[in-house]
């Protein structure tokens, strides 16, 4: 397991001493915990602390994750769960977790775990018994799985294959700037884990959707997704509905699945943060 780093040590320490309700922010593939920055600054502008871990092997910077591609190489989803839960278990009370991509199927895993007192998953990657293939998905994943070699390495999106798969709902500058700004390899492994969940009943890609401790669930999805398409989100929804808490679902027109970093990722904090505001006040 991981240890908690320096930087996550000094967000949990000051969250713990503000008393406020924290909110844990949880990046997926591709992507740094920086990426949740404005997130940040905006839930605590409205009360809340915030902590935004890292993958275990994450880099400090875009830069170095690009010059050393091979520490993304190999990490699976249940180090990055089981990092996830020693940060939570370090902190006072209960937080918001708040998760996109493969965040928002983490971010469910926590919460399966009773580790939530509330969750929201933006186009979240999807877990065990979510049936759907769209073209789409598989298509943006094609860069992974068409080398079974992927399964050890770090893989990196081409400008293209990004721009098809995240930004493909922004305008064409936008898409290269935020490539530039926050692409980085990811491990091929997670996208095994999840192309393979449903053949595999020890898979980390599985959710326990019926805990009566899970808490309340909001699943946003982009309209235009490609990654995590409607068919996706809308099956991952329906199976976490059985449960007694309170789960909804919401498409926001329009949007890709750059929604939480690119120029609308306003539109899509509001809408989290209405829903957290709902079930854990600041």
């Amino acid at each position: 397991m991981a240890a908690i780093t320096p930087p996550e040590a000094e967000a949990i320490d000051a969250a713990n001493a503000s008393g406020c309700q924290p909110v844990v922010f949880v990046h997926g593939l591709w992507l740094l915990s920086n990426t949740w920055d404005p997130w940040r600054k905006f839930f605590e502008e409205a009360g809340y602390s915030t902590v935004a871990p890292s993958w275990p092997g994450d880099p400090d910077t875009v830069q170095e994750g690009n010059a050393n591609p091979d520490r993304f190489a190999g990490t699976t989803v249940g180090q990055v769960a089981a990092h996830l839960e020693l940060t939570i278990g370090t902190l006072t009370m209960p937080p918001v977790v708040i998760g996109h991509s493969f965040g928002g199927l983490l971010v469910q895993i926590l919460a399966g775990r009773g580790l939530a007192k509330a969750t929201v998953a933006i186009d979240p990657a999807p877990f065990r018994g979510v049936l759907p293939l769209p073209i789409s998905a598989l298509r943006s994943a094609f860069p992974v799985l068409k080398n079974p070699a992927n399964r050890r390495r770090a893989v990196a999106l081409t400008y293209e294959e990004f721009r098809y798969g995240f930004a493909n709902a922004v305008e064409p500058d936008e898409a290269k700037d935020l490539h530039e700004r926050f692409a980085v390899p990811g491990s091929g492994r997670t996208i095994f884990q999840a192309a393979t969940a449903n053949f595999n009943s020890r898979t980390d890609a599985k959710v326990d959707s019926r805990d009566p401790a899970r808490g309340p669930l909001l699943i946003i999805s982009g309209e235009k997704d490609h990654i995590v398409p409607w068919a996706i989100a809308n099956a991952s929804y329906k199976r976490q509905k059985r449960n007694s808490a309170v789960t909804e679902i919401i498409e926001i027109p329009g949007r890709g699945h750059s929604l939480v970093i690119d120029h609308g990722w306003r539109e899509v904090a509001d809408t989290a943060l209405a829903f957290v505001q709902r079930f854990a006040r600041a």
